[in-house]
């Protein structure tokens, strides 16, 4: 079989760069910098960003099933991430230029045209890669590109933010000017796709259902579920422990700048064993893989909330390496089983709708972003967090301390658990892809009398 150009696994892959930088700006500060900088209280920030992402979630599927029946000569993906581009990088400046004491509704509005211009990339992006090859291995490989620059986009995320703030001066100002840079990158690395990709003319299996029906009916799909699931409870986790990660090193440790040296070793620990895990999943299967490293990462993550605030930041920059290790699978394992469940519907109906998938695939990610900022919000306000007053960062009481240790330790850990748990009944195995393909050249072939 025909294998992608490197020019194309590396125009391709280099999308999510933007895409993570988006997820570490949004995962790591953006609650830190409403209550620490805006001066808005933690519950009611929590829930603001709520709000912001349950719309991002419903947004998804719409965007997913217009892409799906998108016309046009440059193709049914690429129109959605050349606006969404333009988008993203004013929603952005909008977002980090927020006034002093800002709304409740200012906030969720903003957040929202964030969160459409996100979705106008990703979900297309997304559904480019079943597209691109057919492949069993070769998607694991193009999926490995794609989250070596997604790791580097969390990586500039967590080196590069603060210090932008600081050279912009800091302040309200200084998370201005950061927006400015760092919505530049997104919209670009987006634009790099739209130009180095090109996609397959149209065909004429299509969808031809409506937006609900595609929608309940890829949920009726088995494989799809036992993906589906774990990806989203793993994203409630990934995202409780990321906003976690900023106020454990400020009130924990008293070291803000400590989260530069940690997140950066958790993250180089990360993008160093991504083609490592892909090399593994040839052996014991992505299933087994994705499943060994959310597990390597639960552990990790209570291991920091027994002995962490003990020991202080060293023996937390050893736990961060341990964990990046596992944290590397959640990067690329999902998004290599997401295109065989694709195929797997095509062979049993008869119908591309990649879109769909993917639209619901990020709907279920962004019910997890939500549910996580959320939850970091609601225990920090429930067990005492004191925001920002007038710019002065508070001191934090005992009990809040234990909040702040909770959404860094067993709270995140409990969602990584049950997504290994659900994985571990997922069916699609590198045999069973073998037979998908099979069918599916019996149905190119007219020929379906046999089952998969």
């Amino acid at each position: 079989m025909e294998q992608l150009t490197k020019r194309v696994k590396i125009g391709f892959g280099i999308g999510d760069l933007g895409g993570n930088l988006f997820f570490t700006l949004g995962g790591f500060y953006l609650l830190y910098y409403l209550t620490d900088v805006v001066g808005m209280a933690a519950g009611v920030a929590g829930t603001a960003l709520m709000i912001g992402k349950i719309w991002d979630a419903v947004s998804d599927p719409i965007t997913g099933y217009l892409s799906d029946r998108t016309p046009g000569k440059f193709g049914r993906r690429r129109p959605w991430i050349f606006w969404g581009a333009w988008l993203i990088w004013a929603g952005v400046v909008l977002m980090f230029s927020l006034p002093a004491g800002a709304s409740f509704l200012y906030v969720v509005l903003v957040y929202c045209l964030v969160n459409t211009g996100y979705t106008f990339i990703n979900i297309p992006y997304g559904a480019l890669t079943p597209e691109l090859t057919p492949d069993f291995h070769e998607r694991t490989v193009l999926n490995g590109y794609r989250m070596s620059f997604a790791v580097v986009g969390t990586f500039i995320g967590a080196a590069a933010i603060l210090p932008l703030v600081a050279t912009f001066g800091g302040g309200s100002g200084g998370w201005t000017g950061m927006s400015v840079v760092i919505g530049g990158v997104m919209a670009v690395t987006s634009l790099i796709v739209v130009i180095s990709v090109r996609e397959q003319p149209h065909r004429d299996d299509r969808p031809r259902a409506g937006l609900v029906a595609s929608h309940l009916s890829i949920l009726k799909l088995k494989p799809f579920l036992l993906a589906l699931i774990p990806w989203s409870l793993h994203i409630t986790g990934v995202n409780i422990i990321q906003g976690a990660l900023l106020y454990y090193f400020q009130f924990i440790y008293g070291d803000p700048g400590a989260f530069q040296v940690a997140l950066p070793i958790l993250l180089a620990a990360a993008i160093l064993f991504i083609p490592v895990w892909v090399r593994i999943s040839r052996f014991i299967g992505k299933r087994a893989s994705y499943n060994a490293g959310m597990a390597l990462f639960a552990a990790s993550v209570l291991v920091f909330f027994f002995i962490g605030h003990r020991s202080g930041p060293t023996v937390a920059y050893v736990i961060m390496a341990i964990a990046g290790i596992g944290f590397a699978t959640q990067y690329v394992m999902p998004f290599s089983i997401i295109p065989d469940v694709v195929e797997y519907d095509y062979a049993e109906n008869g119908v591309r709708r990649e879109g769909v998938f993917y639209g619901q695939w990020t709907f279920m990610s962004k019910i997890g972003q939500a549910l996580g900022i959320a939850i970091n919000g609601w225990i920090l306000a429930f067990f005492g967090y004191r925001e920002a007053q007038a710019g002065v960062v508070m001191e934090q009481s005992e009990s809040a301390l234990l909040g702040i240790r909770l959404i860094a330790g067993p709270v995140p850990a409990f969602f990584f658990i049950a997504g290994v748990i659900v994985l571990h009944f997922y069916p699609i195995t590198n045999e069973y892809y073998q037979r998908i393909q099979e069918k599916i050249a019996r149905r190119e072939n007219g020929d379906l009398t046999a089952e998969l």
